[in-house]
């Protein structure tokens, strides 16, 4: 068995030593994969395609994860305060022949715009569901709020940052940390004034001997703190008034403590969990519900009125053997989990708002 199999989530130094010694991270403007090594992370999935553009002027962009000629799609939204396109689509009672693209995108509601891009990528390669001599593209996205960072807020992903993130797609090892949706992505924002810390983009999979793969991508900008459930530990959260130090708003809450939210929207984390099993609609929606609670085990609090918190999962059908949803689901809630981490651990900090590995985390 490979993958969360190899790192031990029983073992706080196996964690982290594997967390570190994982998959290549890569940062700048519109990276795409760099590593030619044997798939990880949501790209283990086969058929799957992932590619990132992070805009030079302030730290913001897209991730476009490419489901080929289309994948069995579903998903699970929580929270107050979603922002996505076309869910709707997703529901098992409603008519859908398959997704063809995943997009994840910082610039709030702006950030929706990325899809535009990526249908037009589509369309220009004749990808999508055929309506009459018509083809038409079927783009699922959702949106985090990183506006506040520093630089002009109306720079934000566009359609144009969609294609481009469509056009660096590629199975190999995506590039993780502060880069496309989660290149301005932030975490533990509870308080008056709230001193965050930076949240990322990461991904995670495992690989079962029987060739069964689960695999999850995430973008992590959510109020609460960030927890590595195998130890207890605050990786990144809301820190003291000197900002040297963490809160643990678990602490702070049960003390009856009342800290101010941001508003609502300005926070979530967005997400895919995928497969190689063979599910149909209501199952594959089974499995992004239960893949929320990876997000749970390590996000505190979670799903709160001001996080819209969205799960998107797939399945390509391409692994032969009979799949147990309750087995890709629990899977999916663990490598969700890792891939929080993972998003946290490789951000880097920017001015003000410091990285889970300046503190050691």
């Amino acid at each position: 068995m490979s993958g969360l199999g190899e790192i031990g989530l029983n073992r706080r130094t196996a964690t982290i030593g594997v967390l570190l010694a994982g998959a290549p991270f890569v940062h700048g403007a519109c990276q795409a994969q760099q590593s030619a090594d044997a798939p990880w992370g949501i790209t283990a999935v086969d058929g799957l395609h992932l590619g990132h553009h992070t805009l030079e002027a302030r730290p913001t962009g897209c991730t476009v994860i490419l489901a080929g000629d289309g994948m069995v799609g579903g998903v699970d939204v929580r929270g107050g305060a979603p922002g996505s396109h076309e869910t709707e689509l997703l529901d098992p009672v409603h008519s859908n022949q398959g997704v063809h693209a995943v997009v994840l995108s910082g610039g709030s509601s702006f950030g929706l715009s990325t899809t535009a891009g990526v249908m037009q990528y589509l369309d220009e390669r004749d990808i999508g569901v055929r309506v009459g001599n018509k083809t038409i593209p079927i783009v699922v996205g959702a949106i985090l709020y990183d506006l506040g960072l520093e630089g002009d807020r109306r720079i934000r992903p566009d359609a144009a940052c969609g294609y481009a993130a469509a056009e660096a797609a590629s199975a190999a090892r995506p590039a993780e940390g502060s880069i496309g949706a989660g290149a301005g992505a932030t975490v533990g924002k509870l308080g008056d004034p709230y001193r965050p810390m930076r949240g990322g983009f990461g991904t995670a999979s495992i690989t079962l001997d029987n060739g069964l793969t689960v695999a999850a991508a995430v973008a992590v900008n959510a109020v609460g703190d960030i927890i590595d459930p195998s130890t207890g530990e605050i990786v990144a959260g809301a820190r003291t008034e000197d900002g040297d130090s963490l809160l643990d708003i678990r602490t702070v809450l049960r003390g009856g403590v009342q800290l101010d939210p941001p508003p609502a929207g300005t926070n979530t984390t967005i997400g895919l969990v995928a497969t190689n099993a063979s599910l149909t609609r209501a199952q594959v929606t089974m499995v992004a519900q239960m893949a929320q609670d990876g997000l749970a085990r390590t996000t505190y609090p979670s799903h709160t009125p001001s996080d819209g918190d969205t799960v998107f999962s797939l399945a390509s059908g391409r692994w032969e053997g009979e799949a147990s949803v309750l087995l890709v689901g629990a899977l999916a809630a663990d490598v969700m989990a890792e891939a929080i981490l993972r998003a946290v651990r490789l951000a880097e900090s920017l001015p003000g708002i410091p990285s889970a590995s300046e503190f050691g985390r």
